[in-house]
């Protein structure tokens, strides 16, 4: 629900009766939920406090109190919620749906279905689930591989030659593909969706994978220097925001994780955490747009370009996961002028990205190659984190994959 649907919904219920008598609302939970949801969704766990949330209803913070003693218990009640949901949504009956890739549709179509209508707190599911505390964490975790099982089950079904790790390989694919619909905030009707990202799923399911690699790839990043402060900083900072959550870090932590005797010597460098956390994402933004224009002038045709695009895209994520992961879950720290000019340059990126697609498949409509580009760079990111240096999620099939969404 966005903030003028709340409100909307808020005069409504709120409102006097008849007799002129204020009552309370039956539904208030379902109302709070609905507020807390949207409030997390665009300012993050930590950027939202009762008294937000109290005045998005209208209502005081005692009143929010007497139905959530905290704003840990809204987070975790609205964060399981819809862990249940989509767990709820790949529960088909062999007796509606016989075959194993009708049932596959059914569950990718349920998926859809319920990430769409819990868009916001997809996107908390997605980066802040490691603000629950262990035992809460752990159901969540539970209820993202009951949906990831299901789907291997009608891919073992589909796909029997498949072994259960590439299973899951292609199963972690499709569910970062649908709830990468969280990701961003552009809009196409419900039908349009199921039908494109239903195709682009049940390319990944038919897909012949490249053998796995036969070692690990670990990471190749470049050395720097103890001398190369502002290098180190940065680095640092990024390896501490994905580990433990922007919020949760300090001036101090990163000066001591890049070796400096103390939190001021960072000030020499930048002026203070935010001002790394906007260095490291012009830096992720950058790599993604600078990259376009010597691909597509080095090329003969958008196919070629599109294959040197995806090689750089999977490479880069790969060396640099933490950055990747921080890039999305951290992105309601940046400071806001930062915010317009980093969304600017992703949305000319993905505007480019999707050009060459639709030069290489004619039939879709711009919001389906932008929608599919954001999948595939969510996909990717997913793959990057379910896999950390495995051999079955290698760069070649990470590759793979990207092209079976973008170009089916």
């Amino acid at each position: 629900m966005s903030v003028g649907e709340s409100r909307a919904a808020r005069g409504s219920v709120v409102g006097g009766t008849k007799d002129g008598v204020r009552r309370r609302p039956k539904n208030r939970r379902a109302q709070i939920a609905a507020a807390s949801a949207s409030a997390f969704g665009a300012a993050g766990y930590h950027g939202v406090s009762m008294e937000d949330i109290a005045a998005e209803l209208g209502i005081s913070s005692a009143a929010l109190y007497r139905h959530y003693p905290s704003k840990y218990a809204l987070f975790r009640e609205e964060l399981l919620r819809v862990g249940q949901a989509l767990t709820a949504a790949v529960v088909v009956s062999a007796e509606v749906t016989p075959t194993a890739a009708d049932r596959l549709r059914h569950m990718l179509s349920g998926l859809v279905g319920a990430t769409l209508e819990n868009r916001s707190t997809v996107t908390l599911v997605r980066w802040e689930g490691r603000y629950l505390e262990p035992a809460d964490r752990l159901v969540l975790d539970q209820q993202r591989t009951a949906v990831l099982v299901a789907l291997d089950a009608q891919l073992a079904a589909l796909r029997p030659e498949l072994t259960a790790p590439d299973r899951r390989l292609v199963s972690t694919a499709m569910l970062g593909v649908i709830t990468s619909i969280a990701d961003h905030h552009a809009a196409m009707p419900a039908r349009a969706l199921n039908r494109l990202f239903g195709t682009a799923c049940l390319a990944l399911a038919e897909t012949g994978l490249p053998p796995a690699a036969t070692v690990s790839e670990p990471a190749v990043q470049v050395e720097i220097p103890d001398s190369f402060k502002h290098e180190l900083l940065l680095r640092k900072a990024v390896e501490l925001f994905h580990e433990r959550g922007y919020p949760n870090v300090s001036v101090e932590d990163i000066a001591s994780a890049a070796g400096l005797s103390a939190a001021s010597a960072v000030y020499r460098f930048y002026r203070g955490k935010s001002d790394i956390l906007a260095a490291a994402f012009r830096r992720a933004a950058d790599r993604v747009s600078a990259a376009i224009g010597p691909a597509v002038a080095g090329t003969p045709d958008s196919a070629g370009a599109l294959d040197v695009l995806i090689d750089q895209f999977v490479s880069d994520t790969f060396d640099e996961r933490a950055l990747a992961v921080v890039y999305y879950a951290e992105f309601g720290h940046v400071p806001a002028e930062e915010r317009a000019v980093l969304r600017n340059i992703q949305r000319l990126s993905v505007q480019e990205w999707a050009r060459l697609v639709r030069e290489v498949r004619p039939t879709l409509t711009a919001a389906e190659a932008r929608f599919l580009v954001h999948a595939a760079f969510a996909m990717i990111i997913d793959l990057g984190q379910a896999f950390p240096d495995n051999p079955l999620a290698s760069r070649a099939r990470a590759d793979h994959l990207m092209r079976r969404v973008l170009l089916g």
